[in-house]
C-alpha cells in the first residue's frame, strides 16, 4: 500500500492547529484528488506540486492520487500545504525515505520550478513546531523570523530537491543559528528634546509611560499634541522577550513587515479617523487582527478623536479591560491579544479654541458628545495642552530633556513595578489596588470626599488610585502620599470642561 503521513501547521488567527497530510496512491486512472475542507488556494496546489515535482527531476506518479489534510473539520487555506503535499507524494512513491517524517513539520509554497516561496504566520508555526518537538523545514525567507523563537528547531531550504540528500542521510541540512537579539533603544527622528515648553504634557506623557496609563490630550490646533502623542514609543521601557514574541506573531500574520533590529522596540499605531470598527478592532469572513491587535504591548494614537465614529470608538470599551478581542463569525471565532495603550488628542471646539465666539456652548456640547461617557471613564490621564506662553520660543527656554534620558526613568519606574506585583499599575485589578494601592485613613476619606463631589465613577476612583501608585514610584517612595491623590486628581480635564459647558448651557 501506498501510504505516507506528513506533519504541517494550519493558520486560525494566532494558532497553528496541527495538520496531518495523509498521501494514498492507488492504481486506477491518473487523478489528483485534495480532501479535508480545502480552500481555492490549497486546491490550486496541485498544479503546482506536479510540475514542482517534475522540474526537480523526480518523477510524478501515473496514479489516483488522494490528499486527506486533517483534521477534516478545520479550515485550510494559503501555499502552506504545497511543500508538505509534495514531501508526502514523493514519500508514497518511494522518491523520498519515510523513515524520520514523523520528526519533521513541513510549510511552504513551491513555484513550478521546485523553488520555495515565503508563507505568512512563520512565528506562530514555529511557536507550535517547537511546542510538538519536532523539526520544522520553511523557506528560507521565514527562516529568520521563525528562528526568534528560541526553542524551535528550524531547517531552512530554498528548492524542493534539498530534501533528498538530506533524508537519504547524504548530506545533513543545517539548523538555522538564533540570531542576537538587538535591545538597544533605536534611534528615532521623534525625541523629546525637539518640543518646545509643554512642562505639563511632558509630565502627563512620562507618567503615562510608567504606569501604562491610557492618555487624552486637549487643546486647540498647533500646541503640538500630535508631536508630543507620536513620541511616547520613544520613552517607552523595551519589549522583554515574551512581548516582543506577541507582538512579532501578530505582524506575521497580518502580512506586516519586522525589522530585527526593532521589533523590541514597541510598535505605534495611528490609523486615520475615517477607520471602520473592522479595521480597528479586526474582522473579515477568516478573521483578521486590526489595528488594536496590532498596537498589542504598544501605543494606539487616535488623532482628532471626535472624528471617529461614536459607535468605532464604543468597540474598543471592551478590549481597553479585557486585553483582547473576540471576533465571531459564522463558521469560526477567534480571540487576539489587545493590550494596547491608547493616546488620543482632540479639539476643545468644533472651530478648535474655546473662546473665539465662533460656536456657542451648545455646539461644543453637542461636539464633545461625540464621546461616550463609559468610553472617555477608560481614559487614566485627561490633560489640557496650552497655546505656547510668550518667550518660549527663545533658544535659551527651548532646552529640554531627551528621549533616552526620559525613557532611562520610566523603565526603572516599571521594573520597580514588575518586581512588586508583576505588572504595570494600569493593569492592577480590583483585589490587588486593596494590595498594592493603600491609603491612609485621612487620605482615604479625603479621595471619597473628592470622588463624591466630582461625580466619579467606581472606575475613575481606580484609576486615580493607580496614576497615584505610579507617581509614588516615580519618587521611590514606597507607600502613597496626600501630594499624590492631589496630583492624580488634577489629570481630569474632561470632567471639568464638561461640567463647565454643562453649567453654562443650564444658565
Amino acid at each position: 500500500m501506498a501510504l505516507s503521513c506528513v506533519y504541517s501547521r494550519a493558520r486560525i488567527g494566532l494558532d497553528s492547529p496541527l495538520v496531518t497530510v495523509e498521501v494514498h496512491l492507488a492504481n486506477g486512472l491518473p487523478a489528483f484528488n485534495i480532501v479535508g475542507l480545502p480552500e481555492t488556494s490549497v486546491k490550486e496546489s496541485k498544479d503546482r506540486v506536479r510540475s514542482a515535482i517534475i522540474n526537480c527531476g523526480y518523477e510524478f506518479p501515473a496514479k489516483r492520487i488522494t490528499i486527506n489534510l486533517a483534521p477534516a473539520d478545520l479550515p485550510k487555506e494559503g501555499g502552506r500545504f504545497d511543500l508538505p503535499i509534495a514531501v508526502g507524494i514523493l514519500a508514497a512513491s518511494e522518491q523520498l525515505p519515510q523513515t524520520d517524517l514523523s520528526q519533521y513539520e513541513f510549510a511552504g509554497e513551491l513555484a513550478l520550478s521546485g523553488e520555495l516561496r515565503a508563507i505568512v504566520g512563520e512565528i506562530p508555526v514555529a511557536m507550535a513546531s517547537s511546542d510538538s518537538g519536532r523539526t520544522l523545514i520553511i523557506p528560507t525567507a521565514n527562516a529568520e523570523q521563525a528562528s526568534w523563537v528560541k526553542s524551535a528547531k528550524i531547517h531552512a531550504i530554498d528548492h524542493l530537491a534539498q530534501l533528498y540528500p538530506h533524508f537519504a542521510k547524504q548530506t545533513t541540512l543545517p539548523l538555522t543559528e538564533v540570531k542576537t537579539h538587538v535591545t538597544e533603544p533605536v534611534i528615532t527622528d521623534l525625541d523629546m528634546a525637539d518640543v518646545i515648553g509643554q512642562p505639563l504634557a511632558k509630565r502627563a506623557l512620562e507618567i503615562s509611560a510608567s504606569g501604562g496609563h491610557n492618555l487624552l490630550l486637549i487643546g486647540p490646533p498647533g500646541t503640538g499634541k500630535t508631536m508630543l502623542a507620536s513620541r511616547l514609543a520613544g520613552i517607552l521601557p523595551l519589549m522583554h522577550e515574551n512581548e516582543a514574541l506577541e507582538a512579532a506573531a501578530i505582524q506575521s500574520i497580518s502580512h506586516q513587515k519586522i525589522n530585527q533590529h526593532s521589533w523590541f522596540t514597541r510598535p505605534f499605531r495611528a490609523p486615520h479617523h475615517t477607520a471602520s470598527s473592522a479595521a480597528l478592532v479586526g474582522g473579515g469572513s477568516h478573521p483578521q487582527p486590526g489595528e488594536i491587535s496590532l498596537a498589542h504591548n504598544g501605543v494606539l494614537f487616535l488623532d482628532e478623536l471626535p472624528e471617529y465614529e461614536r459607535k468605532v470608538l464604543d468597540v474598543l470599551r471592551e478590549p481597553m479591560e479585557s486585553g483582547e478581542v473576540t471576533i465571531s463569525r459564522a463558521l469560526q471565532k477567534q480571540t487576539f491579544p489587545a493590550r494596547f495603550q491608547l493616546v488620543a488628542a482632540m479639539n476643545p471646539s468644533p472651530t478648535g479654541f474655546y473662546n473665539d465666539k465662533r460656536s456657542t456652548p451648545e455646539q461644543v456640547l453637542r461636539y464633545l458628545n461625540r464621546l461616550s461617557g463609559p468610553f472617555l471613564d477608560r481614559i487614566d490621564i485627561q490633560i489640557e495642552v496650552t497655546r505656547l506662553p510668550k518667550g518660549m520660543w527663545a533658544e535659551d527656554n527651548n532646552l529640554s530633556e531627551s528621549s533616552a534620558t526620559i525613557q532611562q526613568r520610566v523603565s526603572q519606574c516599571r521594573a520597580k513595578q514588575l518586581s512588586r506585583q508583576g505588572k504595570a499599575n494600569a493593569l492592577l485589578g480590583s483585589r490587588e489596588i486593596k494590595s498594592y494601592c493603600p491609603l491612609s485613613a485621612e487620605n482615604h476619606e479625603f479621595l471619597e470626599l473628592a470622588v463624591e463631589k466630582l461625580g466619579l465613577s467606581t472606575r475613575a476612583h481606580h484609576k486615580i488610585l493607580k496614576i497615584a501608585r505610579t507617581l509614588a514610584d516615580m519618587a521611590n517612595r514606597d507607600s502613597i502620599g496626600h501630594d499624590d491623590i492631589i496630583e492624580a486628581l488634577s489629570y481630569r480635564a474632561m470632567d471639568r470642561i464638561l461640567r463647565h459647558l454643562t453649567e453654562a448651557v443650564t444658565v
